[in-house]
């Protein structure tokens, strides 16, 4: 795989995790280093693992992914955009609200964000690609364009706060819908 397609694949699945880390970020009173650090660690390092995971699978279990990855990814984005979308409207005046890059919540992001990524290792595997550096290559881009959609989110949210975070839990629900889509058409 030359370095040309394999930054384009790269950049293609850091796509969905530069969309939830800029809604994310819209939820935090304020951005720190270390809410960029969490979420650009954990959604680089499941970008990363994930191709490995499905490379390891290979062909065993190609057919039970292809038939749920989309499911799976639709449902915890629908829960994480639902979530936004009721904590905006129903928002009290109150500044504490959850925080999306701890626990649980950073969690089903991290594995929502990559699961089409375990699609692409079973898929090199079936190439007879090494996926070391490639997964290497995915991971970096993923966070670094998450910590850039924090970045980006934050300055929006600044200024035009709740409408925006109402929009940021659209897009999840949007991408969810999207890969579903995709995958039930294709």
């Amino acid at each position: 795989m030359d370095l040309i397609t394999l930054f384009g694949l790269a950049l293609a699945l850091a796509m969905d995790a530069f969309a939830v880390a800029l809604a994310s970020s819209l939820s935090l009173p304020k951005l720190t280093g270390r809410h960029l650090f969490r979420l650009g660690w954990h959604f680089g390092l499941f970008q990363a693992l994930m191709p490995v995971i499905g490379w390891l699978a290979g062909r065993l279990v190609q057919q039970w992914i292809v038939e749920v990855d989309h499911w799976i990814a639709f449902g915890l984005l629908t829960f994480i955009g639902g979530r936004m979308l009721w904590e905006a409207l129903h928002h009290d005046g109150e500044e504490v609200r959850g925080d999306p890059t701890r626990g649980w919540t950073m969690v089903m992001l991290s594995v929502a964000t990559s699961i089409d990524a375990l699609a692409v290792g079973l898929t090199l595997a079936m190439l007879g690609v090494s996926i070391w550096f490639p997964a290497l290559i995915i991971g970096l881009v993923a966070g670094i364009l998450t910590v850039a959609g924090m970045l980006l989110g934050r300055r929006l949210g600044g200024r035009w706060g709740q409408p925006v975070e109402i929009i940021g839990g659209l897009v999840l629900i949007g991408i969810g819908l999207k890969i579903l889509f995709e995958h039930l058409a294709g």
